[in-house]
């Protein structure tokens, strides 16, 4: 499925051999006087991410050291692909006493898979292509094959920008996603939003001329757990009247990154068949000025029967995401889970590799903190500190969508989330970027998924 890797036995192929600093020098002492100098006089030392390249007696690359910190490490193959010359390379071990079992081989898989990504939607990709690798015999391919097509799918749609993926695109891509596992989607457009009770939704989007909608995919047996996913669809988020300076509003195309988790989770799931009924719920919109803009000190009516007073309309995405929230809450789900780029203060507190995980169970949280350490994923618990919630007490409405102190501004957005899911239901909030700063082997610079592998892992446990 993956053109970046190759099913096969191996044969003519390169070898690959990935190295330690500290398995360096017994691997020398098992070869040739010949490749031990040659090695020596090139300066390999198995530092992580340097390569040499031992030629056969033809002159051509008959094998490929590569440095590695460790060899079940996920990201230790992940800058080969683009690294290596054009061609198809098998892992060897030998000489190394080094084993590769299937988890190190499932890792090395999707390393590589994930370092194999492009997005070339809008330029030509350059003539080089990526090495290719056979696949390592004890791999896992269904979870390398769900894990790198649900982060393609993240990078992809966080990486289009907003003129080519609005709400309409955003339900399209849902709409896609359901035509190929044979689920159903219900979208609400426009003013359907408001016979149809999702009044917070409408009240941000309904500024822009491309109409906010909430996307609503279902699949799977209704008899089994209900598993739910919402994410956050803002296409662009200009801050509304409370404007974004030009610098803030620059990398806006990513704040529906939310939306590409929740929906590149439900492929996950999907892909694997569980055995679960999925609900994924999207509200899609943009957040733009215009006369009919929603404003600073406006009282929103809310699903849930809350009303809100807005004291920021840059504060909208957990305004659609109340009545997304409230819905998938009225179901009773066995699990309820959200994504979403919610606040730079999660960003101030934690940087932009590490979502910020909010919940309402302790025993969730502690499976998503400990899944996010066992497959490279992680994500940091942040409290839901009841004594911050009188900082939302509105003096006109139930609640406000900020507040006026400007403190723990991440915990304070989870505590309106809050509000809006039943204290029965198993809850967990992420607070995530979606985006790479910069690049690094494995993770381009660009959209990213973040905390989406361990949310599978845990579902996938619970109800696999």
């Amino acid at each position: 499925m993956l053109a970046t890797l190759l099913a096969g036995d191996g044969a003519d192929t390169v070898a690959l051999t990935p190295m330690t600093k500290a398995g360096l020098a017994d691997w020398l002492a098992s070869q040739t006087p010949a490749v031990a100098s040659w090695v020596k006089a090139v300066g390999f030392t198995g530092d992580a991410g340097s390569t040499a390249f031992l030629p056969g007696p033809d002159g051509a690359i008959a094998r490929v050291l590569a440095g590695v910190s460790a060899i079940d490490d996920l990201w230790a193959f992940a800058g080969l692909p683009a690294a290596l010359p054009a061609g198809s390379y098998r892992i060897d071990l030998a000489g190394t006493g080094a084993a590769m079992d299937a988890r190190a081989a499932t890792r090395a898989a999707l390393g590589w898979a994930l370092g194999s990504y492009r997005f070339s939607r809008y330029r030509k990709p350059p003539e080089k292509g990526f090495a290719c690798l056979v696949w390592p015999a004890e791999a896992d391919r269904g979870e390398v094959e769900r894990a790198a097509t649900a982060t393609f799918l993240v990078r992809d749609l966080v990486n289009t920008p907003a003129s080519d993926l609005g709400p309409a695109e955003l339900a399209q891509a849902a709409q896609d996603l359901a035509g190929e596992f044979g689920a159903t989607v219900e979208v609400t457009v426009g003013r359907d939003l408001l016979d149809r009770n999702y009044p917070a939704i409408h009240a941000v989007g309904r500024a822009s001329p491309r109409e906010p909608r909430l996307v609503d995919l279902r699949w799977g047996d209704p008899q089994h757990p209900k598993v739910t996913i919402v994410g956050k669809g803002v296409c662009f988020d200009t801050g509304g009247l409370d404007l974004k300076p030009s610098s803030a509003m620059l990398l806006m195309k990513k704040d529906m990154g939310g939306a590409a988790h929740a929906l590149a989770l439900g492929r996950m799931i999907m892909m694997a068949g569980l055995p679960v009924r999925l609900r994924v719920l999207v509200p899609a919109v943009e957040n733009v000025v215009s006369g009919d803009a929603f404003k600073p000190q406006d009282v929103l009516k809310t699903r849930k029967g809350l009303t809100v007073e807005v004291g920021n309309t840059d504060a909208e995405g957990r305004l659609i995401l109340c009545d997304a929230l409230a819905e998938a809450d009225s179901e009773k789900p066995a699990l309820l889970v959200d994504f979403a780029t919610l606040t730079g203060a999660a960003r101030v507190a934690l940087g932009p590799d590490l979502p910020a995980l909010m919940s309402n169970d302790d025993g969730l949280a502690a499976d998503l903190t400990e899944a996010g350490s066992a497959v490279d994923d992680p994500m940091w618990r942040l409290p839901l500190w009841a004594p911050y919630r009188k900082g939302l007490d509105s003096k006109v409405a139930d609640i406000g969508n900020v507040t006026s102190n400007g403190f723990a501004g991440a915990i304070t957005a989870g505590l309106f989330l809050q509000e809006f899911v039943s204290k029965e239901t198993p809850w967990a909030h992420l607070d995530t970027y979606a985006w790479n700063a910069s690049s690094r082997p494995g993770r381009p610079e660009g959209g990213e998924a973040l905390g989406l592998r361990a949310v599978y892992a845990v579902i996938r446990k619970r109800f696999g």
